[in-house]
């Protein structure tokens, strides 16, 4: 038996993986301490883990960190991450000491699971609840002007808060070293190969295992007429000006329509509902996605994985650059269009696209196949009863590294000869548009070439295993 610490952020899409895992893990007779909050207590508990209460160390928020932490915004998640740290510090060296957990099971972006999992030095598993992002993964996500503002303008306030931690003993590189997927990092990540973009470049200190579900049933797309669902997921719900052209939209077409709002919008908000249309604050996603044929969604991590593992094909509605990728990724393998005009117009004729054209449900059905094909909570559990886990292969990122590196040290060397040539044989005043063109060049060729050099690694890895 061992003594597992399970800590997660107070977010449900990032809470709702953890659950099945420490489900099986005290089925299988260890002991599970899930480090948690109040609005999760209940799920906790039936999986028959120990919850354990943090909500007092939450701190109070002015309204405008309470705005930030609505909009998603990096800066400030970080933030609210580094002083919850701080504040469960003298709580959390005692748990470890009583407790001496074996294993730290911890979210991706839970800081202080990751630093007191290495500050103590405990083997730990992380668990990601979206795609794995690294170099290559992240080009996937496209970040708006706010949110590359976000990040860029609020990198001095994170590195500023990240010092408060030094004297208590927690050693941090910089925010990437806590939030980036490396290839030393025992990980569990909730999709497949198929689904995870580049997933070659990810070392074997990753398991795959598909969505981490209580549910085995099978999809169910029998009856009389389509049924449409929509959900804007948990954060970013507040869109009764959305539900509203989905309502327009679809209530005089020949098909049932259920949309889940959350607790923000109110079903009397939405005006005088049509016959074909239900509005629920929650249902029950998979019991629905188990029957639905089309799926408008915000294009979260585990709303997607829900919807391929019931072989739901996907109306794509992103709100931030995290599920941009998702739905990116989503439309590449054929199971979803991305709304790109969300009126009343719009979002009919996507969602007719999709009833009308089998291949979509098709793409669905493969990538549910290749989900319920991967392990799923069992073989989570069996990594984590592992851990630490060693890589016996190459890692490729690091040789990709190292390949783009000799690539750019030629490609500047050769820009610095013509320079030189023309300065000799032409003129100076030539000089400065050649500098210009190789650095607005240098990105494409960059990008081109790391492609080129990341598919040569990949087939050599291919061909020698």
């Amino acid at each position: 038996m061992k003594k597992i610490a399970f800590f997660c952020i107070p977010a449900h899409g990032h809470t709702n993986p953890m659950l099945p895992v420490a489900a099986e893990l005290v089925r299988r007779g260890h002991a599970v301490k899930f480090y948690s909050f109040g609005d999760f207590k209940t799920k906790i508990e039936a999986t028959g883990a120990e919850f354990v209460f943090c909500d007092g160390y939450l701190p109070k928020l002015s309204k405008e960190e309470e705005e930030g932490l609505k909009k998603v915004s990096t800066t400030e998640m970080s933030i609210q991450d580094i002083r919850i740290t701080l504040a469960m510090n003298d709580f959390l060296e005692e748990e470890f000491r009583s407790f001496k957990p074996d294993v730290v099971y911890t979210d991706s972006v839970c800081f202080w699971g990751k630093l007191n999992a290495w500050k103590f030095n405990v083997p730990m598993v992380v668990s990601t609840s979206t795609f794995a992002f690294n170099q290559l993964s992240s080009k996937y996500m496209k970040n708006s002007p706010a949110e590359m503002a976000d990040m860029i303008f609020g990198l001095p306030r994170i590195s500023k808060e990240l010092k408060t931690l030094e004297p208590y003993g927690y050693k941090v590189n910089g925010v990437l070293s806590l939030v980036q997927s490396d290839n030393h990092t025992d990980s569990v990540v909730y999709t497949s190969k198929y689904f995870q973009p580049y997933a070659e470049s990810f070392s074997d200190h990753y398991a795959f295992v598909g969505p981490s579900v209580f549910s085995e049933a099978k999809p169910e797309k029998k009856k009389e007429r389509p049924l449409v669902y929509i959900s804007m997921g948990t954060v970013i719900n507040d869109r009764p000006d959305f539900y509203q052209k989905c309502i327009q939209a679809l209530k005089a077409m020949d098909a049932d329509v259920i949309i889940s709002c959350g607790n923000t919008v109110k079903k009397e908000d939405l005006g005088e509902l049509p016959e074909n249309i239900q509005v629920y604050p929650y249902v029950n996603q998979l019991e629905v996605l188990q029957k639905a044929d089309v799926f408008i969604t915000h294009c979260g991590m585990n709303s997607v994985s829900e919807s391929l593992f019931m072989a739901t094909p996907m109306v794509l509605y992103p709100q931030t650059g995290e599920q941009q990728a998702v739905a990116v990724r989503t439309a590449e393998i054929g199971a979803g269009v991305l709304l790109k005009d969300d009126s009343a117009a719009g979002i009919q004729k996507a969602v007719e696209e999709i009833l009308h054209s089998a291949e979509y449900a098709t793409a669905a059905e493969k990538c549910s196949e290749d989900f319920r094909a991967c392990g799923g909570v069992s073989a989570a559990v069996d990594f984590i009863e592992n851990a630490p886990h060693t890589s016996n292969g190459e890692d490729v990122v690091a040789k990709l590294n190292q390949a783009n590196g000799k690539f750019q040290f030629f490609y500047w060397m050769l820009v610095i000869a013509v320079i030189t040539l023309i300065s000799i044989f032409l003129k100076w005043k030539f000089v400065w548009v050649i500098g210009v063109a190789a650095g607005i060049l240098s990105t494409p060729v960059m990008n081109f070439v790391q492609k080129k050099n990341y598919e040569a690694i990949v087939s050599k890895k291919k061909s020698t295993e």
